[in-house]
């Protein structure tokens, strides 16, 4: 987004409170706020229609749901959301995925509330807890949400879900399939430039790309006895993957040929998560366990074809993957006085096993195996971590919350030579939550983070659409990082609410790109790097300028990374960083019809990947736009039917490879794509029954 639009939405946001003091009592629903927290109920939402708990969780103003970190087992909690009061500490979606199965008729309220003023150790700024209903009637919901591509890609038919909610006696249970799926193509011409910068090649490039992933679920809920409450989800879901690239290359010298690479990925995952709590001694003790498991084979092969007839050459990457995770938990909350404390204990058990084959196509058309001794093998962590969480109210109108433990992890990849390696760290927070007035809400948190690796990066990861191979490091560590943030909202009346979220980390073992052996490179870790930035999200209604029901929903931010490269020591980004975003999303709400009609806008901008012998940079913009209309009751359905790209958004990439390392060699040649997405048309049918 051009600078003069950021700023003008900078200084919207900026002068809403002046606005919102000189005009008349509000015209729209807002939030009672009671003992330092915003109430919603279900007639705040009403003009939405709504029809799952998620569907009002999204028009909530000036909130914007994190999910959580899907990273060190279950740890301490990120996602900002709760059911009840309480987390959904699982790997499965968390209480998002569990939102989109609750009929909106079952929610009683959300309630907006600062985290300091919770005893959850982890959250930051304003946490939304969904308080549902007792005693709920027996319902279900289901979306279907089909899309068609214009060009390249194959259509989408089989996105939706569908949910049923009962109860046998103290048993509450949801039977749900989500047809998780996705379509993804390109197209259109590549250009490739020797070091001086004169054209060698012309190509021209498609991809596309299917996934198919239904999702059976069965979630539980026992209340009793006593006071006992227990809970259990398990999944299982299959999945289905192909993607294909292709391009047609026209070169100089005449040499012209085809290249195709074609890859299949298909696997299943499944995970059984349950907790169970009761009152023990002056508190409550909550036992949580979790499994996790996926079987990802993924065959992947290259094969160019020349036009002069000589032998076609080719590489064949064939990757069977298994990765475990078991975690067990234990958290105690009792009170002791003004005091809230928690005490948790964790053991996670984590492992990827690898078998990696790499094969070369010879002269006679038959792959032939070669040496990959560092793509198979087995990577395993166990980790122990303990907390203690005490949260205190300073005054009514300010919280103290302090977190405080360590972790102790050993990591080995089995069979490299290495010995398996020990870690003790630190870990805990100091947050501070405000609140001068109903109208503001202040937070501030410094906190110690360990970060979560990729286990894939301790093995040979071959990239044959690049000609590249990145190598296995047994080495690999967690980064660790000082954070700071600051968060502050303020309630804007009957225009709306704007957050303002600065932050700065100081990160040790960063993890990048670095050289590895003589000539190699892979994922490694960098000393330390620096990020900060800022991320402002706002809800403006219309209701004051009397467009009764509409409402325009602003986000942007940018952030600044610093890390020095391993090969001329220069300070650049992290590799592959957003360092700066932008979004916005009107509605309407025609009062006294169903209908409603809006449209949405999103621009990202991502720094490339500094390789040792390339830099990558790939994109896609400048801005994607969604243009819908949605009528609410149709035959009581709510029906919306919308276009996506209509401002050409397209597939960009700027490729720089160097004949060696780039510190030291020439630029061997340049890659630019400025290829073709185009329209999106979808539709999406929501219904209760």
């Amino acid at each position: 987004m051009p600078s003069v639009s950021r700023l003008g939405l900078f200084v919207t946001a900026a002068c809403l409170p002046t606005l919102a003091a000189a005009q008349a009592a509000p015209t729209v629903p807002l939030a009672t706020s009671t003992a330092g927290k915003q109430v919603f109920v279900p007639a705040d939402f009403a003009r939405f229609a709504p029809r799952t708990a998620l569907d009002m969780l999204v028009q909530v103003p000036g909130f914007s749901i994190r999910e959580a970190d899907q990273d060190r087992g279950l740890g301490q909690a990120s996602e900002n959301v709760l059911l009840n009061g309480q987390r959904v500490a699982n790997k499965s979606g968390g209480a998002v995925a569990e939102l989109k199965k609750i009929n909106a008729a079952d929610v009683e309220r959300i309630e907006i509330v600062e985290a300091a003023q919770l005893g959850i150790a982890g959250l930051t700024g304003q946490v939304a807890n969904v308080v549902i209903k007792a005693n709920r009637k027996a319902n279900g919901q289901f979306e279907w949400k089909p899309d068609v591509r214009a060009h390249y890609a194959h259509p989408r038919w089989d996105a939706g879900s569908i949910s049923y909610n009962d109860h046998l006696g103290p048993l509450d249970y949801t039977l749900a399939l989500n047809g998780s799926s996705g379509r993804g193509a390109f197209g259109g011409p590549v250009l490739i430039s020797d070091g001086a910068g004169a054209l060698v090649e012309r190509r021209h490039e498609t991809l596309w790309s299917d996934f198919t992933g239904p999702k059976f679920s069965l979630t539980t809920k026992l209340d009793g006895p006593g006071s006992s409450v227990g809970n259990l989800i398990v999944y299982y879901q299959p999945y289905w993957s192909r993607m294909e690239l292709k391009d047609r290359r026209i070169r100089v010298d005449g040499d012209d040929r085809g290249r195709t690479i074609r890859q299949k990925q298909d696997g299943y995952i499944t995970e059984a998560n349950g907790d169970y709590s009761f009152a023990l001694g002056p508190g409550r003790l909550k036992l949580i366990g979790l499994k996790h498991f996926e079987h990802e084979p993924t065959l992947t092969t290259q094969v160019t074809a020349y036009d002069s007839g000589r032998p076609a050459d080719g590489v064949r990457f064939n990757r069977d993957v298994r990765v475990k995770e078991t975690v067990g938990r234990a958290e105690y909350d009792w009170k002791m006085g003004r005091n809230t404390l928690q005490w948790s204990f964790e053991r996670a058990d984590n492992s990827l096993s690898q078998v990696g084959r790499l094969f070369t196509l010879d002269t006679g058309g038959d792959f032939v195996e070669q040496p990959l001794p560092d793509g198979t093998g087995t990577v395993r962590e166990r980790r122990y971590e303990s907390l203690v969480t005490v949260g205190r109210a300073l005054s009514p109108k300010l919280d103290l919350q302090l977190v405080g433990g360590a972790e102790v992890s050993h990591l080995e990849l089995v069979g490299s030579g290495q010995p398996a390696r020990k870690f003790f760290r630190p870990k805990g927070s100091v947050t501070l939550g405000w609140r001068p007035t109903k109208a503001w809400d202040i937070s501030l948190k410094l906190n110690r983070k360990v970060g979560q690796i990729s286990f894939y990066d301790f093995l040979d990861q071959p990239r044959l659409a690049d000609d590249r191979n990145n190598a296995g490091n047994a080495l690999l560590v967690p980064p660790q990082s000082w954070q700071l943030e600051l968060q502050a909202a303020r309630t804007l009346g009957p225009w709306g609410k704007t957050r303002l979220r600065v932050y700065a980390h100081r990160i040790t073992d960063i993890v990048d790109i670095i050289p590895i052996g003589t000539d190699g490179q892979g994922i490694g870790n960098l000393p330390s790097a620096k990020r900060y930035g800022f991320e402002s999200i706002s809800t403006i209604n219309f209701d004051p300028l009397g467009l009764k029901g509409a409402k325009l929903d602003l986000t942007f931010g940018a952030e600044r990374t610093r890390v020095r490269d391993p090969l001329t020591g220069e300070p650049r980004p992290i590799s592959g960083n957003t360092d700066r975003w932008a979004s916005a999303a009107f509605r309407h709400d025609v009062p006294k019809t169903p209908w409603a009609y809006g449209a949405e806008f999103s621009y990202s901008h991502v720094v490339p990947y500094f390789y040792l012998t390339e830099v990558d940079r790939q994109w896609e913009g400048p801005v994607f736009d969604s243009w819908y209309v949605e009528n609410k009751d149709v035959a009581g359905l709510t029906i919306r039917w919308s276009v996506e790209n209509l401002f050409n958004a397209r597939h960009r990439e700027e490729r720089f490879v160097y004949d060696g390392r780039r510190n030291a060699r020439p630029l061997l040649f340049r890659q630019s794509a400025n290829q073709l997405i185009g329209p999106i048309f979808a539709m999406s049918v929501k219904g209760s029954f």
